[in-house]
């Protein structure tokens, strides 16, 4: 080989490991991620991996950037979030005061009566605040299942009309949780569609009771799935985790269904 020939050569093998470097590189870097989000997980109770499968089945990181536009009960709602920043409004006809329009922010209240801004009291602003959130916490569930202010316990594993089931048991923090904080609920979460096809909860406020939902007509819009609920009424003080063998023999009476209607959906880039 004359030297001609010889530089040719090193300046073509050169070429060739500066050419796969940077690809060498990105695979090591994806490989670092992998091992990273693997070790990550090892640290996550069984509960958490549950909800986080859930979650991700039902639109994961969507819910943090988008407006969605909602028809509950005849009352026009509008939940617009964009990471920590959040907005929800509700509008409607009130018999003696006219067209009222809600908006409830992480700055706080603010209600307008035929488009003029009224003072509410702080008491009221609380009520209000309250109604709004708790439409939009079952809305959107089961993103909300990963509040700072959520307790999750794994309650083990069961199966309901054939199929099988985990139970995550939600309570909550005081500080964060609410008015509601006292609240237990109860999530059936199918093990292999990772899906939330059921829920219970108990509550104190109002006299107290119990009440367990079966979720139907699930349908995804812009990658987020929304569900309707029939609302089944229990016996005060029963254990939660009985409820789904007390539904699968039909000894729960329907109150009412839970349907939202007219849902749009555009996603914030």
């Amino acid at each position: 080989m004359d030297i001609r020939t010889s530089l040719i050569f090193i300046l073509i093998a050169g070429w060739l490991l500066t050419a796969c470097a940077p690809q060498q590189q990105k695979n090591t870097s994806q490989e670092k991620a992998n091992n990273t989000s693997e070790k990550n997980s090892l640290y996550l109770t069984k509960e958490q991996k549950v909800v986080n499968a859930v979650i991700a089945q039902h639109g994961g990181d969507l819910y943090k950037k988008a407006q969605v536009s909602f028809d509950f009960r005849d009352i026009h709602y509008t939940y617009k979030r964009n990471g920590g920043k959040y907005q929800y409004e509700r509008s409607f006809k009130h018999d003696s005061l006219g067209q009222v329009h809600d908006v409830l922010t992480n700055e706080g209240f603010t209600r307008k009566v035929e488009g003029k801004e009224v003072t509410v009291n702080k008491e009221w602003a609380n009520k209000y605040s309250n109604s709004i959130n708790s439409v939009v916490y079952f809305m959107f569930l089961p993103f909300n299942l990963n509040d700072n202010a959520v307790i999750k316990k794994y309650m083990g594993e069961t199966t309901i009309k054939g199929q099988p089931y985990h139970q995550i048991q939600v309570t909550f923090k005081q500080e964060g949780g609410g008015e509601d904080h006292s609240d237990v609920y109860m999530y059936w979460m199918h093990k292999e569609k990772n899906t939330m096809d059921y829920f219970a909860y108990s509550y104190k406020v109002h006299e107290g009771g119990v009440r367990f939902r079966v979720a139907y007509n699930p349908r995804t819009i812009e990658g987020i799935t929304f569900l309707d609920y029939e609302n089944y009424k229990a016996e005060k003080g029963v254990d939660l985790t009985t409820l789904a063998k007390i539904f699968e023999a039909g000894n729960l009476k329907l109150l009412s269904k839970i349907e939202n209607k007219n849902i749009k959906v555009s996603l914030i880039k």
